[in-house]
């Protein structure tokens, strides 16, 4: 029977310790699966850092871009008339020459000679010529031979310029002053008529060839503006004017095509260069704008950033920090008199007693009281930094928090790293320009404008 009874009572024992263990590990678990939701329901994401500018109105030059190609106002590849071999290259690549320079020898030893033959056989049929003039005004001579030696005369002097000329094709002339590129002939080599040379171009003034929408076209005249960015960079250093506007439009592409005209001192600009081109409209004024870097795209619209200091009941769960410094102040003003109140008290206590026994006990205090005053002091100066220190960050907490608030805007025009905001951007909102990318509605935020992203990096560097 007893054993019976101590089985029971083992039994309801282990039972008894399963379910604790169960119980205390099914609740450790609640609790901590609990905590982990409260800590991360309360948690704030760390302030980001951010760059930002202030949306103010300004002036807007608006215009009409598009891409062109340069050409030299006066270029063509220069070729042969006639076939020869070559004999001479009075030039040298890159070389710059005046109008009507020889630019190429043929052999001419042939045409020569017999332009020399026909000079000879043009004097001998003016000598007739003359004769006949004589006889015929002696009576001796007829007319018909007069008239024979006249013709002969006229038909050799116009085989002269015949042969002068083709001895002429034999020499390659420049048309105009210009600039020759490399020559694509060598020194004995047969030339067929119509064999490329050289190019010759005039590098002074360029032509910019370029096409834009006909629903462009109504902003467009001669005499406009224009100016000219080579590939790659957002400056445009280049200025010219429209020189033609095509009066048709193409069916094909609704596009029109437009001439301009630029200086080119330098030489920077060479034909057949691709260039950004872009004609100046007239200037606008109190126009909303934003670096381009500010304006983010998605599925639902063009959104920006805006940095707004926080509500106030967004901004107290940052405030309770203050309270907390304060007490602590206090605390540390009250403990530093403690010291200096317990010498009255115990100065009262000490003249309450008789005269003839305070004399030993203030003689012996006399030293203690010397000796505290040092550390009375050390105290105090102690206290007045400690009790400084937590006024600065609480001084610091004055300062709003700064969180973020996405607005969908209307971008417009684009000009040189800038967009035009038509709708939902008022002056005066401080937008962010960089640091975007992981930043959402309601987020704290650091403002930092020490890099302007809208600047290359060198440009900055060089500044600072």
């Amino acid at each position: 029977m007893f054993k019976r009874i101590l089985r029971v009572f083992i039994v309801i024992v282990v039972l008894a310790v399963l379910v604790i263990v169960v119980g205390g590990i099914v609740g450790f678990n609640f609790l901590r699966d609990n905590g982990i939701k409260q800590y991360f329901a309360t948690m704030k994401p760390p302030a980001a850092t951010v760059s930002t500018t202030v949306a103010k109105p300004s002036n807007w030059t608006p215009g009409v871009e598009a891409i062109g190609t340069v050409r030299a106002v006066r270029g063509v590849d220069l070729t042969v008339e006639t076939a020869g071999i070559v004999k001479e290259i009075p030039f040298h690549a890159n070389q710059k020459v005046a109008a009507n320079a020889v630019l190429l020898q043929l052999d001419d030893a042939v045409e020569r000679a017999d332009l020399d033959a026909q000079k000879a056989q043009a004097a001998l049929d003016q000598t007739t010529l003359t004769r006949a003039v004589e006889l015929t005004k002696r009576g001796v001579g007829s007319d018909s031979t007069l008239d024979t030696a006249r013709a002969a005369a006229s038909a050799s002097a116009s085989q002269v310029t015949r042969l002068q000329a083709v001895l002429d094709q034999k020499q390659l002339t420049a048309p105009f002053a210009g600039t020759v590129g490399i020559p694509r002939i060598d020194l004995g080599q047969y030339l067929a008529p119509g064999t490329a040379v050289v190019t010759l171009q005039d590098l002074d003034t360029m032509r910019v060839d370029f096409s834009v929408p006909e629903q462009q076209l109504p902003l467009l005249k001669i005499g406009q503006t224009v100016r000219l960015g080579l590939g790659g960079s957002d400056d445009m250093p280049f200025a010219g004017a429209i020189r033609g506007i095509d009066p048709k439009i193409d069916p094909s592409s609704r596009l029109v095509n437009i001439r301009a005209e630029v200086a080119n001192p330098e030489g920077k600009l060479t034909p057949g260069q691709f260039v950004q081109v872009r004609v100046e409209l007239p200037e606008e004024q109190n126009v909303l704008s934003l670096p381009q870097t500010a304006l983010t795209t998605s599925l639902y619209g063009d959104y920006i950033f805006v940095v707004e200091p926080a509500k106030p009941a967004g901004a107290a769960p940052a405030q309770p920090a203050k309270p907390d410094e304060k007490p602590a102040a206090a605390t540390d003003k009250p403990a530093d008199p403690k010291p200096a109140d317990a010498k009255p008290t115990d100065a009262k206590t000490a003249d309450a007693k008789p005269a003839d026994a305070m004399k030993p006990a203030v003689d012996a205090m006399k030293p203690a009281a010397d000796a505290a005053k040092p550390a009375d002091k050390a105290t105090a100066d102690a206290a007045k930094p400690a009790a400084a220190d937590p006024a600065k960050p609480a001084a610091e907490g004055d300062k709003p928090a700064l969180v973020l608030s996405q607005v969908f805007v209307k971008p417009g025009r684009r000009n040189q790293g800038m967009v035009e905001i038509i709708e939902g951007l008022k002056a005066g909102d401080e937008v962010v320009t960089a640091g975007q990318n992981r930043l959402f509605n309601g987020m704290t935020v650091n403002v930092d404008n020490t890099i302007d992203p809208t600047k290359s990096a060198n440009k900055q560097a060089d500044q600072q």
